[in-house]
């Protein structure tokens, strides 16, 4: 197989965006635009990934680390000036060189194949991706011959009124021979209102030369959006949404309102698995069969087991176990492991701590840097007192204890196996297995007090 290049071109400050992040770093679906391109770039076997950096390259480069070379444009002068910095490394090389925008985050690895298949196939010197859209205005026109070749491309401030009804739009990403490529560019101008040296110049410069010009039309004009402001990051964040979404209904998983359904594209979701309306699930979770993930929850990082519920609350950076119910209004923080059949309820809140099989926080409490065994019993209201103002320190439960409402345990205390805590407790002293354990003060009545305090009123 011949060689085969990209060249990536990140370089632009975005001023449209109005924004002190980069334009290729903005995120859509949680993940920054130039990441998106990148992620479908990694199954087309390419020799060489060569990214054009300029505004915000430091931040760039740690965003896709070695997934990427990277060339600093160190002024801004166009896109053909962008890409001719990948030149010293690659001007003399043959093969096929795909030249694709930062901020084109919809673009799919299947069209981005099919354009160098199908340049490879047309035996052409450069291969246009194309579009067909409704309205094209502001768009580059791809006129053809009438063998469908490809005779130029308008610019639409430069098109004829005949020219201006075509609308098969240029989109921006291009397949080029590589040494005609770099050849090509050193004969591009920039004598514009610009003043910059645009890459489409080089098709005209080809077709001057007699080369072959091609073009290979995507079905999906969605694909080719590329974000330049807010608005077209909104409707590339929707036109996303839809699209994961869609992917996990026919996947088998139901999503009973997908209008308002997030969900990031790295999440992995099993069939028989019920999304309900407002969810948003995103980074690096997997939810496994038969879970219903209630409305409006919102999940982060998570690996949810099999049969699970969650209803209303919130979960991070955590595992939850098969059989686990969790909810309504829980905060599930990170560094959290629930074992199987655990019941985490409402307004409890469960940081850095681990839940054994068969325990239940019902209510009102707060679990952190705790380790609780199976089968116990937290009473509502109970606290593990984890942290005296500068460190942090743990909470034991064994298995089989009850710890009954209002308790405070502070840490570090192991209460014992089996053993019971009376409600009301504060516990600061370890509780020996099958003891009861009893910190309270003791009760006093004073009879008729409410009376004579009346008096002085």
């Amino acid at each position: 197989m011949e060689n085969r290049y990209a060249i990536v071109l990140a370089a632009g400050q975005g001023t449209r965006m109005k924004s002190k992040i980069y334009k290729v770093l903005h995120p859509v679906m949680g993940r920054p635009m130039v990441q998106h391109v990148m992620d479908q770039l990694q199954p087309l076997n390419l020799t060489r990934v060569m990214t054009i950096v300029g505004y915000g390259a430091e931040h760039v480069k740690e965003q896709l680390d070695d997934l990427s070379e990277f060339i600093l444009q160190e002024e801004q002068l166009g896109t053909a000036h962008a890409v001719e910095q990948a030149a010293p490394f690659i001007e003399n090389e043959q093969g096929v060189t795909l030249v694709v925008c930062g901020d084109t985050p919809l673009l799919t690895a299947e069209t981005l194949n099919a354009l160098f298949d199908h340049h490879v196939q047309s035996e052409a010197k450069a291969t246009v991706l194309t579009t067909t859209i409704t309205d094209p205005s502001g768009y580059g026109r791809v006129i053809r011959d009438s063998d469908g070749n490809v005779a130029k491309i308008v610019e639409h401030k430069d098109a004829t009124e005949d020219q201006l009804l075509v609308n098969e739009i240029n989109t921006g990403t291009y397949c080029f021979d590589n040494e005609l490529l770099f050849d090509s560019l050193k004969k591009v101008s920039n004598d514009n209102a610009q003043g910059e040296y645009y890459l489409p110049d080089v098709i005209e410069i080809l077709k001057q030369a007699d080369e072959k010009i091609a073009a290979h039309k995507t079905k999906d004009p969605d694909e080719t959006i590329g974000v330049n402001d807010r608005v077209a990051l909104s409707k590339a964040e929707k036109i996303m949404k839809n699209r994961i979404n869609m992917k996990h209904m026919k996947n088998g998983v139901s999503i009973v309102d997908p209008d308002y359904t997030y969900i990031e594209p790295q999440v992995v979701i099993d069939p028989d698995v019920v999304i309900e309306p407002g969810c948003v699930i995103k980074g690096e979770t997997s939810i496994r069969t038969g879970t219903v993930i209630g409305a409006h929850s919102e999940v982060n990082n998570c690996l949810i087991g099999e049969n699970t519920i969650i209803k209303q609350s919130v979960a991070t950076d955590s595992e939850i176990g098969n059989h686990v119910n969790i909810g309504p209004f829980a905060h599930i923080r990170p560094q959290t492991a629930i074992g199987d059949e655990v019941k985490i309820g409402n307004f409890v809140e469960v940081k850095k701590a681990q839940i054994d099989d068969k325990s239940k926080v019902s209510h009102l409490s707060y679990i952190g840097d705790a380790e609780i065994g199976k089968d116990v019993n937290v009473g509502c209201g109970t606290i593990t007192v984890n942290y005296d103002g500068k460190n942090k320190y743990l909470t034991k439960i064994e298995d089989n204890a009850f710890i009954g409402c209002n308790a405070n345990l502070i840490a570090p205390v192991t209460i014992g196996e089996g053993a019971l805590v009376a409600a009301g407790s504060t516990i600061n002293k370890d509780v020996p297995a099958d003891a009861l354990s009893i910190a309270r003060s003791k009760q006093v009545n004073k009879e008729a007090y409410v009376k004579r305090l009346n008096k002085f009123k």
